[in-house]
């Protein structure tokens, strides 16, 4: 034993106390704090898989589905197969759909002249849809969504049903974009250019 430190036994009873105290503390909130990251991993873990995409089904063809419009005409998706098309599925209830349909509007004014096609599939009543485009009206076509349309957004990897949901198919009828959630600027610039 080294004469200069003394034995762990002769720190006095007060400081052994304090130390000890101290070690409970950081444990104790070490443990809050590990509880906490783990908590908010799972949560994130589950919110992705909820909310992230699965493969589309191998077999889907979207050009077969015919649709109603609010003004009583039915558009048939094979009439539009032939060009780049972008398909927004979204509804009046949903704050970001709502938000997004002006920029999809405008996208689709400046890209028609580029053979670029926009449909907004609206999930939704038609009453409500008819109300809300008399309200704010967009410049690209849009379309009544029935049963088919619900199962189409999960045929194309969009199992939890979210809203908005955008896809995007090339001129050969290749499906090449998906994106669950609010569209960007940057999306859109990404995808039609």
């Amino acid at each position: 034993m080294n004469p200069q430190t003394p034995p762990e036994s002769a720190a006095p009873a007060e400081t052994r106390t304090a130390v000890l105290e101290t070690t409970r503390g950081v444990g104790r909130r070490g443990w809050l704090i590990a509880a906490a990251v783990l908590a908010a991993g799972a949560g994130a873990a589950l919110g992705w898989r909820r909310y992230s995409l699965a493969d589309p089904e191998p077999d889907v063809d979207v050009w077969q589905h015919s649709f109603p419009t609010p003004d009583g005409q039915t558009l048939a998706l094979a009439d539009l197969k032939g060009r780049p098309l972008l398909v927004n599925f979204w509804a009046t209830w949903c704050p970001p759909c709502i938000e997004e349909l002006p920029l999809l509007s405008q996208a689709y004014t400046q890209k028609q002249k580029d053979g670029w096609q926009i449909l907004g599939i609206a999930i939704d009543q038609p009453d409500p849809v008819r109300r809300f485009l008399e309200r704010s009206p967009v410049s690209f076509p849009v379309v009544l969504a029935d049963l088919s349309a619900v199962n189409l957004t999960k045929a194309l990897g969009n199992t939890a049903g979210g809203l908005p949901f955008t896809v995007v198919y090339d001129a050969n009828g290749r499906l090449r974009h998906r994106k669950l959630g609010q569209l960007k600027p940057e999306d859109l610039q990404a995808w039609l250019k």
